[in-house]
């Protein structure tokens, strides 16, 4: 059986609506999903491994902070709190947060539990997993 990448949206912390996988056509995706506040400094060193190796001429690089659904006033709370601890353009436009039933999230990418970064590589124009890890 192919493991397909699940459709998700969310918005980047340049304010721009983005759809993932779908929104990435140009190349296969490497996207980086996180669920504590505390993993955002193993996704960051994972990010920079992958620069450092040249990824970005063959990968789109992303990373997924994903939060349980909330209200629109705490969304736009948090977003603003992120957007003011991370300046730099290209990183702020490969952010996108996802709101969404993260129970679902996890069920749908089978994921046991929201305490470890997971990881995809995602086919261009298909959404297949091409490779996963956690």
């Amino acid at each position: 059986m192919v493991d397909i990448f699940p459709t998700i949206s969310g918005k980047n912390l340049n304010k721009q609506k983005i759809s993932i996988p779908d929104d990435y056509v140009d190349k296969n995706l490497v996207v980086i999903v996180a669920f504590q506040r505390w993993h955002q400094s193993t996704v960051d060193e994972m990010i920079s491994l992958l620069e450092f190796n040249d990824l970005l001429q063959n990968y789109d690089i992303i990373e997924v902070p994903v939060v349980q659904k909330m209200s629109w006033f705490r969304q736009r709370r948090l977003d603003a709190i992120m957007r003011a601890g991370i300046t730099d353009f290209e990183v702020r436009q490969r952010t996108i947060t996802v709101y969404t039933d993260k129970p679902a999230l996890l069920d749908s990418l089978s994921i046991a539990n929201d305490q470890k970064i997971c990881w995809y590589v995602v086919e261009s124009m298909t959404s297949k997993i091409l490779l996963k890890g956690v």
